[in-house]
C-alpha cells in the first residue's frame, strides 16, 4: 500500500461513517414524521367524529326542554269536549312553548307604529294616509331574532304617500 492509499482510508471511513450517520438521521426522521402524519389522520377522525356527535344531538338540550310542552298538548287534547277547557289549555300550551323559546335566547320583533328598517321588516303592501312615509301600520308576519341575529324579518305593511 502506498503512502496515498493509507491516508485515503481513514479519509474513507470517515466519509462512509458520516454517510451512515446521515442515512441513520434520515431514517429517524422519516419514522418521525410517519409517527406524526399517523397522529395528525387519527386527531382529524377523532374531530369529525366529534363533530358528527355535535351535530347529531345539538338539539338535544332544547327537545328535552319542549318535552313538558308536549305532556301539555296531550293534556289539553283530552278536554276537547268542553271548549272553553280546550281554549285555556291551548292558551297554556303556546304560553309555555313561547317561555321556552324565549329562555333559548328568541325575541319576537314588534315593529307596530315603527319606521320600516329593512335589516328587520319586509315590506309586503302599501297604503296611503296621514302618517309619516315608511310608518308600519300592520305586521303580516312576525318576525324574529336569535341571540341578536335575525332569524325571520317581520313582514309589514307601510306608509306609502308618493
Amino acid at each position: 500500500m502506498t503512502k496515498q492509499e493509507t491516508h485515503k482510508k481513514p479519509e474513507i471511513e470517515k466519509k462512509e461513517e458520516s454517510i451512515k450517520e446521515l442515512t441513520d438521521k434520515t431514517k429517524e426522521l422519516t419514522d418521525s414524521l410517519k409517527h406524526l402524519q399517523a397522529e395528525f389522520e387519527n386527531y382529524k377522525k377523532r374531530i369529525d367524529k366529534e363533530n358528527e356527535n355535535f351535530i347529531k344531538y345539538s338539539s338535544q338540550n332544547l327537545i328535552i326542554k319542549l318535552l313538558p310542552i308536549i305532556d301539555s298538548f296531550e293534556s289539553a287534547l283530552k278536554n276537547h269536549q268542553d271548549k272553553n277547557k280546550f281554549l285555556e289549555g291551548m292558551n297554556l300550551v303556546f304560553s309555555q312553548f313561547y317561555s321556552t323559546l324565549e329562555k333559548e335566547g328568541l325575541k319576537q320583533i314588534n315593529p307596530m307604529n315603527e319606521k320600516f328598517d329593512p335589516y328587520k321588516h319586509e315590506v309586503m303592501m302599501h297604503e296611503k294616509s296621514d302618517k309619516p312615509d315608511n310608518t308600519i301600520t300592520e305586521v303580516l308576519q312576525k318576525g324574529y331574532i336569535l341571540n341578536d341575529k335575525i332569524i325571520r324579518h317581520a313582514k309589514v305593511k307601510i306608509i306609502k304617500n308618493k
